[in-house]
């Protein structure tokens, strides 16, 4: 899922670890910016990685998590501000 939510696609889990994952995306992710994005792991999206992109290979695509702080103004996916 996008950063910003403007886009989502359906992927298989092939391999994860604590510094990353290999994942299989189901359907075209050409034009889509998957320089940072969510992977989410749960279909409620309360488990979820913040992702950056390090290598694609057909549809297989290997991300590496992004640990530490989130920008401030980013909310996790699916969850709403409070004001």
């Amino acid at each position: 899922m996008a950063i910003d939510g403007t886009w989502r696609r359906e992927c298989e889990l092939l391999d994860i670890s604590d510094s990353g994952a290999l994942i299989r995306i189901i359907g075209s992710f050409e034009g889509l910016d998957l320089k940072e994005f969510f992977l989410l792991l749960s279909s409620t999206g309360l488990a979820y990685r913040r992702c950056e992109l390090i290598r694609v290979n057909g549809n297989e695509v290997g991300v590496q998590f992004i640990k530490g702080p989130k920008p401030a103004k980013e909310a996790a996916p699916g969850v709403m501000e409070q004001r």
